[in-house]
């Protein structure tokens, strides 16, 4: 009651430290004002003393000890007189800097002087420099946004008029990001524009700044787009985009400013740490500020997604897949069966009211295939969820787990859906090879050579012929094994239309995230080879890994980070753990007049398709245009089906269609059109 009490007088955490920051916008708007009488050249000057003062603590480029010893005296000279320049531009901050002469000695000195500032006090001076111009930062941003209304800038060889002026809000977005927080901001309150503050601002220590989208056309529409303020105040801006040459990515890098989506710039810092041989090959030239957007998506939904780079095996056991493949498919085909038998033993149970025979019947159909259409309507029942709940604890809690292992060797594999794995057991084992028994066995080498050794009848000869038999041997049998798991994975975890589809006779990662198709990605460790053997498509090469890194620790390379997105403070405590990232939700411009509506639970699929289709239905009647956002490629389809059948016409925007994107959503938001995503 008291906390209550309290928050109602003196407001939440959010609304107070947005309180705190009023005056800081107070004063950006104040000197905005001033800036309206300074002519365009005037506001850039301005900008170029902030940068000259920043670029003091760049790093420094001197030669080695090694090109030192081969200069002569002139050489040494130019060479102490380049270091000087900047040691005096830095001297009246930090006094005991020495003065460089022209010998080697006196050369080291300087330069270990440096690099010891650099290390441990120009960290320290530049973020407080930047905290310290900032209101002034933000109102010459804000003053070129006002200069450039009226404006016509080509954004993705399209003409667009400027007509953004930044407002309070936005202002208050600007510094959370700067201070490396993650501003939670409505839909159409203008995160794209409230980026160019603190871009501008920490892009002027000349050390890059990344700003990270979600595909290639928004990267560029924003450099283009936004660029008109940082070039207007004469800064350099790029874009990095897919299948760009190494040269000019480089040169992109060397920008002020560079946008460019998540993927891009992580496997450019692989290339540049796993595959360059030199520094001139590289193309990054550091990790300073990123602002992510959408970056509840990227560091939430994507962390753990691992960023490959991948080269042709120099074994290749393509053939493999194709020759297993109608095994697998006939073993799927037995388990398919024997759910089926087990699901009718369940019914005749649960109809006898025998909880124990129908709990072990259902617990093992779990364990045969979680994705069991029969399985999926007998837990559309409340108690009959319960009661598989209930069986599978009794068999986890048993410390010996006798019953789970005498299970599931009852079924010839198993499943685990959260781990993303299929596990053969005795019984699928024998179905493949009835002949072998240690088919699926690897042998020992270290004892079976050490019984070659010990048996002294075997000449040298026949024992080199023998282990390498065994070698042979011991090869055939892991890449049989290997195979064999791949394919139970590819029947078993991998769906058509969900995780992949199939297009001009490839399959085509599906990204689970965001639906696109993913052409050129392809699984590693012969996942993708098995995929293609069960579609019936070519079966192309194995690749092997060269490098690689998940979104997360890509991320965590940065010195500073900072996001936006609409939906942020759900996943607040887990920003803060992983990333030290704090949230701030920022008000909306004017009073939000949207209703959003609670959520709607339903206890099958069934009902709430038909309740989905109703709605829509319903808006469809009035006019309005519909948005209806689905979790796969295989849901939007049915979805898409019951609304034709409906007779409500609706366009599906999904991986199969993704070429006829543009088009699509120009007419999403026509009268009467709905569109399912």
């Amino acid at each position: 009651m008291l906390k209550w009490t309290l928050q109602k007088i003196v407001g939440n955490k959010n609304q107070r430290e947005i309180k705190r920051l009023s005056p800081v916008v107070a004063k950006i708007n104040s000197l905005e004002e001033g800036y309206q009488a300074l002519s365009d050249d005037a506001l850039r000057e301005k900008v170029a003393d902030w940068q000259k003062h920043l670029h003091r603590y760049l790093p420094l480029e001197t030669a080695t000890v090694r090109e030192l010893e081969l200069m002569d005296d002139a050489a040494l000279e130019e060479t102490a007189a380049t270091l000087n320049a900047r040691l005096d531009s830095l001297r009246d901050e930090f006094p005991s800097i020495p003065t460089a002469t022209a010998d080697i000695e006196s050369i080291e000195e300087a330069k270990r002087v440096f690099r010891d500032l650099e290390e441990n006090q120009f960290p320290a001076a530049r973020a407080k420099y930047l905290d310290q111009i900032m209101p002034e930062v933000f109102a010459a941003v804000k003053s070129a946004a006002r200069r450039l209304c009226g404006q016509t800038i080509q954004v993705c060889d399209q003409p667009l008029q400027w007509e953004m002026v930044h407002f309070d809000v936005q202002l208050i977005g600007g510094i959370a990001l700067h201070r490396g927080m993650i501003a939670e901001m409505q839909t159409g309150e203008g995160k794209t524009l409230v980026a160019t503050l603190p871009v501008l601002l920490n892009a002027l220590t000349g050390l890059g700044v990344h700003v990270v989208t979600v595909n290639d056309y928004l990267a560029r529409r924003d450099s283009e787009w936004m660029g008109a303020v940082f070039k207007f105040l004469g800064l350099s801006v790029g874009c990095i985009q897919s299948q760009m040459p190494p040269h000019e990515r480089r040169s992109m890098y060397d920008c002020d400013i560079t946008y460019g989506t998540n993927a891009e710039f992580g496997f450019d810092y692989l290339r540049d740490n796993g595959m360059s041989s030199s520094k001139e090959e590289q193309v990054q030239r550091g990790h300073y500020f990123a602002i992510i957007d959408e970056v509840d998506s990227i560091l939430i939904d994507e962390a753990r997604t691992p960023l490959i780079i991948s080269g042709p095996s120099t074994i290749s056991n393509v053939e493999q897949y194709d020759r297993y493949r109608p095994q697998i498919e006939e073993l799927v085909k037995r388990q398919n069966a024997l759910c089926t038998e087990l699901a009718e033993e369940a019914k005749k149970a649960l109809e006898a009211k025998d909880e124990i025979t129908a709990g072990r019947a259902l617990f093992k159909i779990k364990l045969a295939n979680p994705r069991n259409r029969q399985l999926m309507r007998f837990m559309e029942d409340p108690d009959t969820r319960r009661l598989i709940e209930k069986t599978e604890l009794s068999m986890y809690q048993d410390a010996q787990k006798r019953d789970l292992f005498e299970i599931k060797e009852e079924l010839y594999y198993t499943i685990d859906e959260k781990a993303h794995d299929a596990d053969l057991m005795e019984k699928g084992r024998n179905f493949l090879s009835p002949d072998d028994p240690e088919a699926f066995v690897l042998p020992d080498l270290g004892v079976e050579y050490a019984e070659i050794d010990a048996d002294s009848s075997i000449s040298e000869k026949d024992r080199i012929a023998k282990k390498e038999a065994l070698q042979k041997r011991l090869d055939t049998q892991g890449e049989k094994i290997h195979a064999t798991s791949q394919l139970l994975k590819a029947y078993c975890l991998y769906e058509k239309d969900v995780e992949y589809v199939v297009a001009d006779n490839k399959v085509i990662i599906v990204d689970e995230n965001t639906g696109r198709e993913m052409p050129g990605r392809r699984w590693s460790d012969g996942l993708h080879q098995a995929v293609e053997a069960k579609e019936g498509v070519r079966v192309e090469e194995e690749t092997q890994t060269y490098a690689t890194i998940t979104i997360q620790n890509y991320f965590r390379l940065y010195e500073k980070l900072a996001g936006m997105t609409g939906t942020a403070e759900t996943e607040a405590a887990e920003f803060h753990d992983i990333y030290k990232l704090d949230v701030l939700p920022i008000p909306t411009n004017v009073p939000n007049i949207r209703i959003d509506h609670n959520d709607q639970v339903f206890k099958t699929r069934r009902e709430k398709y038909n309740a989905v289709v109703a709605k829509i239905r319903e808006a469809h009647d009035r006019g309005q245009p519909v948005l209806v956002g689905t979790a796969s490629v295989d849901a939007s389809e049915l979805l898409g089906k019951m609304l034709k059948r409906a007779k409500i016409p609706c366009k599906i925007l999904n991986a199969k269609y993704h070429r006829q994107e543009a088009e699509i959503i120009k007419n999403a938001g026509q009268k009467g059109a709905v569109t399912v995503s």
